[in-house]
């Protein structure tokens, strides 16, 4: 990178200081201010001023905040700097998408919880759809859904949905961190489909596109009503997408790429549905015309749908833990019903919120979710014919996983032991003996990709290694 590199960071950063200062200035300009200032404008139109003009500048904030990271990446590439930058990135990103994934799916779960809990039948006033007393952190509190809205719509009136947005967006930029920036080595397998990075990368957008299109437009059937119909359809689909990924991608990839495909019709239907929905219901609201019910109620049905994902999400945003998840031979059976039997249980808590007992669905979905554990468990091996020395197993060792795992990695992308996790010694490989087992004999996880072609025979003298006492001699 020439000295233009440096001179586009230097003017991102000063651009992004200038940014923040506004975001101080903007909230410094108090609405009810600018009411009292300008009489002759419309309300709607001053307070919608204001908003959008805090809207612009975080999304600003944001995009300054992604072309930084683009920028230095491009200048430390190929530098002994390249992995630290990576490794920091990564933290800091995942970190975000943690903080606002749990927001967004908090607000999510809390929500769903009180259209279900509301009473809507003992001392409801005409106008309310239902009220809820609540009593959390030594206060109580009392909360009313209107039918459709209050009379008079208050000036200061709280959106959610910068959770749902910076979710998203944080989520994004860690899949072009952690798989689309290093694609010939985590995203792309040869051994599943021998495709280039560009490929992969357009593949794996594209999909999220074509996803939302799908799930749109049955949305927008009668279909959508259907129920069981519905939600059988959307379980077909979903499971369609998860055996794609997996023929294309690395198991890992391909298991969050599914991840990001339900977090993105999820953004979507905040975007493209339910906000434009409350927008429309405010405006209704504020100017006296009359309100389509229709736009609520679909909103509501949206909001839901996204409420079943969430589990499943969840589970993809841990499951790069878990080789015995993505390492089965057949990584989207394993998806799948992890994914049905974490949506059974999430159906059977807005059940139980509701104050619907159901007998059948908590046990089956529990059922459900122990029959992946039962299908991925590892086979009975078969004996070792000879006694394997620590010597076979070294040599093995120290030709298929030295080059990353070691405290000086020769890998081409690796700068720095993936997790720390070095063979450098046979101490070393001893005391990991069992992360060994796990991830290379058992769900043959590693070497990544088996990018340096590690044998069914040598899995198998490590095997026999560990089973006959892991022994230095």
């Amino acid at each position: 990178m020439t000295m233009s590199g440096y001179v586009l960071l230097s003017i991102l950063f000063i651009l992004l200081v200038m940014l923040v200062i506004m975001t101080y200035y903007l909230r410094a300009v108090d609405k009810q201010q600018v009411l009292e200032e300008a009489d002759d404008i419309p309300a709607t139109i001053k307070v919608r001023n204001v908003v959008t003009a805090q809207t612009f500048v975080y999304t600003a904030i944001v995009l300054t905040s992604v072309c930084m990271l683009v920028s230095l990446y491009l200048i430390v590439k190929g530098t002994i700097w390249e992995g630290h930058l990576m490794e920091w990135m990564n933290i800091v990103i995942r970190l975000m998408h943690i903080t606002f994934g749990i927001a967004w799916i908090g607000a999510s779960f809390y929500f769903v919880f009180l259209e279900n809990a509301l009473n809507r039948t003992k001392d409801v006033r005409e106008e309310l759809a239902g009220n809820l007393w609540a009593v959390h952190g030594g206060g109580f509190y009392y909360l009313e859904k209107y039918k459709v809205a209050p009379k008079t719509i208050p000036k200061h009136l709280h959106w959610f949905k910068y959770e749902a947005y910076f979710t998203w967006l944080s989520g994004f930029c860690l899949l072009f961190v952690v798989y689309y920036f290093n694609a010939k080595a985590l995203l792309i397998d040869k051994n599943v489909l021998d495709i280039s990075p560009l490929a992969g990368i357009s593949i794996g957008v594209g999909s999220f596109v074509v996803a939302w299109i799908l799930y749109d437009l049955i949305c927008k059937t009668s279909f959508v009503r259907k129920g069981i119909w519905f939600a059988l359809t959307g379980f077909i689909i979903c499971i369609g997408f998860a055996y794609f990924y997996c023929h294309v991608f690395s198991a890992r990839a391909a298991y969050m790429h599914f991840g990001a495909m339900l977090g993105s019709i999820m953004v979507a239907n905040v975007f493209f549905v339910i906000i434009p929905a409350q927008k429309a219901m405010v405006k209704a609201a504020t100017e006296n015309q009359p309100l389509d019910p229709k736009l609520g109620k679909n909103a509501g049905l949206r909001s839901l749908h996204n409420n079943y994902f969430t589990l499943p999400v969840l589970f993809v945003m841990i499951s790069n833990h878990f080789p015995s998840t993505f390492g089965f031979e057949y990584p989207w059976v394993v998806l799948a019903i992890i994914s049905l039997g974490a949506a059974g249980v999430k159906h059977y808590l807005n059940l139980k919120e509701k104050g619907q007992l159901s007998v059948w669905v908590l046990p089956v979905s529990i059922i459900i979710l122990l029959s992946a554990a039962y299908i991925s468990a590892p086979q009975k091996p078969g004996e070792c014919k000879s006694v394997v020395s620590f010597a076979e197993v070294n040599a093995i060792i120290q030709q298929r996983c030295i080059s990353c795992h070691s405290a000086s990695p020769t890998d081409d992308f690796y700068t720095a032991p993936p997790n720390g996790i070095t063979y450098d010694t046979p101490d070393n490989i001893v005391k990991l003996k069992d992360k060994i087992m796990q991830r290379v004999v058992l769900t043959k996880s590693m070497p990544q990709n088996n990018k340096t072609n590690m044998t069914e025979k040598e899995r198998e003298l490590i095997r026999c290694w560990i089973d006959q006492g892991a022994s230095l001699k």
